[in-house]
């Protein structure tokens, strides 16, 4: 077994992907997560779980909210942290290809749904392409994690039918693209209704109706699956709940 206090870049990167995809109360020796995750870089159980609660420590998100995690480390996680914040794409790219490498794949091997969907593009575009899907498929673990696996308005929690939609979108803001803060949890028929600025969250968590929609409130679908939920609150995650700038981003687009 590798000693605790001689970590690897790429070790502390792995457990890293994995604090991205865990919920605050399940970073546990007790996770089987982390188990998995221990044994398969070689560590302890208990070694990752401390490393997960040194990347809560040095998390702004969980600073604001008092949570002090576990200090004793900050010093091998905070590069790592700080590498993120400043390129959050690279590093989520990155961490997967060495989780893969952990695991004796390649990225494309992890994700032959990706490669297959992107068959027919060729040398830095497809790289390209690959690099994005791969990082919107983290995005998508780190949203549904912080939603509970529900939809943020309907409740449904069939994760088949719920999507890791953007406030502002993913083509408006790069910095801001893999931000769980710019993240909603909604089922399919929510996320088009969103995206297509037929519903919005206003700055208090409350779902708002266009004009559009509303001049549809005679029709039969309009109350079970809009109206009931007009000036309602949305569920609103316990971590990493909608940026209110960015909620007031994507007011400035809609047809109230």
């Amino acid at each position: 077994m590798a000693r605790d206090d001689l970590w690897t870049r790429d070790q502390l990167i792995v457990v890293f992907n994995l604090y991205l995809k865990l919920p605050f109360g399940k970073l546990d020796k007790r996770t089987p997560e982390v188990k998995e995750l221990a044994a398969l870089i070689d560590r302890t159980d208990n070694a990752v779980a401390m490393r997960l609660n040194n990347f809560a420590h040095v998390d702004p998100y969980h600073q604001q909210r008092g949570i002090i995690g576990l200090a004793n480390g900050k010093k091998q996680v905070e590069p790592i942290w700080n590498e993120f914040v400043n390129n959050k794409e690279e590093l989520t790219f990155e961490s997967e290809r060495i989780l893969a490498n952990y695991q004796h794949k390649t990225v494309e091997e992890k994700y032959p749904e990706i490669v297959f969907d992107l068959k027919d593009l060729k040398g830095e575009v497809k790289i390209r392409a690959v690099k994005t899907r791969v990082n919107q498929n983290v995005f998508r673990q780190m949203i549904l994690k912080t939603y509970s696996n529900r939809c943020a308005i309907s409740g449904i929690n069939i994760s088949e039918l719920l999507v890791a939609g953007h406030i502002v979108p993913w083509a408006a803001n790069e910095q801001e693209r893999l931000n769980p803060e710019n993240g909603l949890c909604l089922s399919n028929l929510y996320d088009r209704a969103y995206e297509k600025g037929l519903i919005c969250i206003d700055t208090d968590f409350k779902v708002l109706l266009s004009k559009r929609l509303q001049a549809q409130s005679s029709k039969e679908f309009y109350e079970q699956f809009f109206g009931r939920f007009e000036h309602q609150s949305i569920q609103v995650p316990k971590t990493y709940q909608p940026k209110k700038e960015f909620l007031e981003y994507r007011l400035g687009l809609f047809d109230h």
